[in-house]
């Protein structure tokens, strides 16, 4: 229940909240609309300034010069916000700021000068709004998992499931830092990476050993990681393996693949690496101290393989805001249903028609029961919540223009942001809306192309087919039809459509449906009967 002190926030159609991560080497922006009913938000707006706090003095104070820096980009942040009728800001100060001698003089003048409270904010707690970031943006299994976050002044390690964190913990290791510190001349030899491979290690034992102690030999583990750091490195590995550009939010690698590209850029001057078009100048700086926290982390904890979260404290900001508004009640209520909260948000943000798609799930989900190794061959209810989520987002390219709408739902899919759901996920739902309609899939659609597997093409045919069905039923804005019952006689496919009254005569229904007779004979060799 919202508290009513705050429901001022929530008696405007639209809610806005900021949050600022000041952090060692750059301050972000996140706008966030919060959405009361879904209990969820949606990112409107993000933006940077490399800001480089981590800069020090002989006596370890932050610079006149980086303070500047701060405070011409929080100005700038606080008047977007204001500009822009942001209800709440809230700002956090990592590592640079909670470390310096002079960082409380920092927080006070920034809130004389911009009227912006920073919360300075400890290591531990810097790790638990890390968690609740990654989980506001990842459907977690019943597993455990590692969530790394190299910052730059500090790691953070934390072990948790999808209820709790279960172990939170900061290392005073960062990419900004042992640039500052170790890293002055370039390129590195062996011996010096050898010295920063082991100083890693010095550092962060005592994290890799809470994290140990504390997992669950008998449960799963996997790893996370995510900032700047782990962004783009899984950018440079999409490079080196001559794969095409894509999300980096979910995309998965291994310890090899990073190697690879560590190797290669332990050989490189700063000068060439700040070539590399996928890096920034500042990013290019820090990447490989950033990649040998990486992959030390990856070896004490035995990984060989993570997944990227674009989602880490700047959102997590926004959900320990919702959490002490009452609009959330715990971290599991985040994790419930994040892969339906982010596909029926994504509906209403193209303007479908929510009681229409009702309908055509309703139907869907009685052919899809009925016609099981008939239609299609799924033994798991895998292709089920993938058909549930086309046909709630198939008729969002409608948005863009109602000719060819198919083929616009295809690319707002792909593109829209379906948190809990990976890229080959998002494509396989994009593609059952892209074949609901017209023509059958041919090997020069990209949308086709972009399928990974057989088995993901032969999925997308049968949850296309099925859509194709009970979207060729929606021909009115009412409920007219009861029920589906289909039979197999022979190679004869009969649909008997069942009126809700008796006053529907369903002939538009069953003209259209008639329609979908050569694509049945196409992909199952069945004739199509209706009744």
């Amino acid at each position: 229940m919202i508290k009513k002190k705050d429901s001022r926030y929530f008696q405007e159609k639209q809610t806005l909240v900021a949050s600022i991560d000041i952090g060692t080497n750059s301050t972000h922006l996140l706008v966030a609309e919060i959405n009361q009913d879904l209990k969820s938000f949606s990112i409107k707006f993000t933006d940077k300034s490399t800001t480089r706090l981590g800069e020090r003095d002989e006596e370890g104070n932050l610079t006149e010069e980086s303070i500047q820096r701060a405070l011409v980009t929080l100005k700038r942040f606080k008047e977007y916000c204001k500009s822009n009728g942001v209800n709440q800001i809230v700002t956090a100060a990592t590592s640079a700021v909670r470390e310096a001698p002079n960082g409380q003089d920092f927080v006070r003048r920034v809130l004389d000068e911009t009227d912006i409270k920073i919360e300075l904010i400890s290591g531990s707690e810097e790790a638990r709004l890390i968690y609740l970031g990654v989980l506001s943006g990842m459907a977690f299994e019943d597993q455990s998992y590692v969530i790394i976050d190299i910052g730059g002044g500090s790691t953070e390690l934390i072990l948790a499931d999808k209820r709790d964190a279960i172990a939170l913990t900061s290392a005073k290791v960062g990419a900004v830092r042992l640039k500052n510190d170790f890293l002055n001349k370039d390129p590195i030899n062996i011996e010096r990476s050898n010295f920063l491979t082991t100083f890693i290690q010095g550092s962060l034992e005592p994290s890799v050993r809470k994290i140990k102690s504390r997992s669950n030999g008998n449960k799963p583990l996997s790893m996370i990681a995510t900032s700047g750091t782990a962004t783009s490195l899984g950018n440079l590995i999409l490079d080196d393996l001559g794969e095409s550009k894509q999300k980096m939010h979910g995309y998965k690698f291994n310890r090899e693949n990073l190697q690879n590209v560590l190797g290669k850029l332990i050989k490189m001057p700063v000068s060439q690496i700040k070539k590399i078009p996928s890096l920034s100048e500042r990013r290019a700086e820090i990447i490989i101290p950033g990649a040998l926290i990486l992959n030390t982390s990856m070896e004490m904890l035995n990984f060989n393989e993570l997944t990227i979260s674009e989602r880490s404290l700047r959102e997590g900001l926004v959900v320990d805001w919702m959490l002490r508004k009452g609009i959330i009640k715990n971290e599991l209520n985040i994790q419930s249903n994040i892969r339906k909260t982010t596909v029926v948000h994504q509906a209403s943000k193209f303007g479908v028609d929510k009681k229409r798609s009702e309908k055509v799930i309703d139907i869907a989900f009685q052919i899809y029961d009925q016609t099981k190794n008939i239609l299609h061959t799924d033994n798991d209810s895998k292709a089920k919540e993938f058909l549930w989520a086309a046909s709630n987002l198939y008729n969002c390219g409608k948005y863009v223009n109602i000719g060819s709408y198919h083929k616009h739902s295809w690319y707002l899919i792909k593109n829209c942001e379906l948190l809990g759901y990976s890229e080959a996920e998002t494509n396989i739902i994009a593609s059952i809306a892209r074949y609901h309609r017209k023509t059958l899939p041919k090997k020069r659609h990209e949308s086709w192309q972009n399928l990974i597997s057989k088995e993901d093409k032969t999925l997308v045919l049968e949850m296309s087919l099925i859509l194709r069905l009970a979207a060729s039923l929606d021909q009115r804005p009412d409920k007219v039809i009861s029920s589906v019952q289909i039979k197999l006689q022979g190679n004869i496919i009969k649909f008997e459509l069942v009126p809700l009254n008796r006053n529907h005569d369903l002939l538009l229904e069953k003209w259209n449906l008639r329609l979908c007779g050569n694509v049945i004979k196409d992909l199952k060799n069945l004739d199509l009967k209706v009744i």
